[in-house]
């Protein structure tokens, strides 16, 4: 599994550079800033407006309410698009969302965004590849849940979000989530996950404090994710 060298992807920091430059639809574009714990996409806005992520951090996930389980779909971060799917074949997904921390995000109307795929070249690349990145994160997801176990899945997720810096390895977006929001990444549950986390510890390769997961031993990490 490739692990990321710079915080933010290529592909999402230029998306944000073509949303900052889009005079054409400044009329129809709107500044939305959302405040943690709210739950603020539902199916009939995505039908109706696309978001870009411009800071903070938003989960979209699915809940079994028999069971309580829930499956975190996308977790969304600076940079990020919303809804792609909806976008492309006009029909309401059924997700909730969270705010996990205060964000600010840019609501376009859909037929501007579909405007901008057709006629902005550079932007239809990058959506294009973006589109091809959240693809190939669901097949891993669904690989993932099939054929490893809960503990492999925790290792997996932590190399996905491992970023290089300063040749330091550092874990970005998820180092601060609560166990449960983990848990809800990697289709399992806060005690099950609970364990994962502890044995890594006690194995020298995370660290664990009241609010943070830090990487100690990232050659560890993949070594265990290789066995």
């Amino acid at each position: 599994m490739d692990m990321k060298t710079i915080e933010e992807s290529k592909t999402q920091q230029l998306i944000l550079q073509e949303v900052e430059k889009l005079p054409h639809i400044a009329d129809n574009q709107e500044k939305i800033f959302l405040k943690k714990g709210e739950d603020p996409l539902n199916t009939l806005d995505t039908n109706k407006y696309f978001y870009f992520v411009m800071s903070g951090k938003l989960k979209i996930y699915q809940i079994d309410f028999q069971t309580s389980k829930e499956l975190t779909l996308y977790l969304l971060s600076r940079g990020d698009m919303f809804d792609v799917v909806s976008l492309l074949d006009g029909s309401p997904n059924q997700y909730i969302s969270e705010v996990l921390e205060d964000s600010q995000v840019i609501r376009i109307p859909i037929e501007d965004v579909k405007g901008m795929i057709l006629e902005d070249p550079a932007f239809r690349q990058l959506f294009y590849s973006y589109l091809a990145t959240k693809l190939r994160a669901m097949e891993n997801l669904a690989v993932s849940l099939s054929f490893y176990d809960v503990y492999q899945r925790v290792l997996q997720l932590f190399t996905n979000f491992t970023y290089m810096k300063d040749n330091k390895p550092t874990l970005k977006i998820i180092d601060d989530l609560k166990h449960e929001d983990i848990a809800s990444m990697v289709g399992s549950v806060r005690k099950v996950v609970n364990r994962s986390l502890q044995k890594l510890k006690q194995d020298g390769v995370i660290e664990l404090s009241r609010k943070k997961i830090h990487i100690k031993n990232f050659q560890k990490l993949l070594e265990k994710l290789n066995i």
